[in-house]
């Protein structure tokens, strides 16, 4: 009898569930894909997980794992053909720093560049937070100056984890990004929006409700 599929509850748009997707693509395994529309949630993905977030990865035997860095790190801990997650301990702390200044004051700040209307209860000034989120750009760029990558010339955890947001940034005012003296990080931006990779994780699916037939991703 055939064991069955992870299940991955996603939002195509979502940078957390871009990340989720690209890693579980690159370790080469197979989920169920079930689209989410965040305004009209599946009751099956809050019962597995109550803070009804994407992504959230529901495995064979029933664990949860709803943090898209923790779906990234389970999905390449069972196969990580292209070395995205290496052993070495210096390089594995190098990635998880860049990650962690991602995921902490750089998205705060474009999450108030982005959504100032959410914030409300603050005095958000979006120019005040895009120059906020542009001082964490600015030493990715110079990294990338002399190599592919942010951390040498194979690509990382760290690029996949960080690439989602980037290109989320970017696209608030394309005009004005474009206009920065970001070269390098512009052309590491522009190389993964060009991918294969990027366009397998990014196809179109309808919204996933009870009893539709099983979407395989990738």
């Amino acid at each position: 009898m055939t064991a069955p599929l992870p299940v991955l509850y996603s939002f195509r748009r979502c940078p957390y569930a871009m990340r989720a997707r690209l890693a579980i693509a690159a370790s080469g395994m197979t989920v169920e894909l079930r689209e989410v529309v965040l305004r009209d949630k599946p009751d099956a993905m809050i019962e597995a997980s109550p803070k009804a977030t994407v992504p959230v990865l529901v495995l064979a035997d029933g664990a949860v794992i709803d943090e898209s860095w923790d779906v990234m790190t389970w999905a390449l801990s069972q196969a990580d053909p292209e070395g995205w997650w290496p052993k070495d301990h210096p390089l594995r702390s190098g990635i998880e720093t860049l990650v962690a200044a991602n995921d902490g004051p750089f998205k705060k700040a474009l999450d108030r560049y982005k959504y100032p209307s959410r914030y409300e209860s603050e005095i958000v000034c979006e120019t005040d937070q895009r120059a906020i989120a542009a001082e964490h750009l600015r030493p990715l760029d110079k990294r990338l100056r002399h190599q592919k990558w942010l951390l040498g010339d194979r690509a990382t955890l760290a690029d996949f984890a960080i690439l989602p947001f980037v290109r989320q940034f970017a696209h608030v005012d394309c005009d004005w990004f474009d206009a920065q003296p970001w070269p390098h990080l512009r052309d590491w931006l522009d190389r993964f929006l060009a991918s294969d990779r990027f366009a397998s994780i990014m196809q179109k699916h309808r919204q996933w409700r009870p009893g539709d037939a099983v979407t395989m991703f990738p």
